[in-house]
């Protein structure tokens, strides 16, 4: 669900050489957040 969100919904994503590097990172800032989230929660 990340993936179609961050590709078809946030279009700058997809324009440049490297259009997966900002879906990668949106993918480990919202695995990040979540693991934070559970252990400080």
């Amino acid at each position: 669900m990340i993936y179609v969100v961050s590709e078809e919904l946030i279009p700058e994503y997809n324009q440049g050489n490297h259009s997966n590097l900002g879906t990668l990172g949106l993918a480990i800032g919202f695995v990040v957040m979540m693991s934070l989230d559970v252990a400080l929660g």
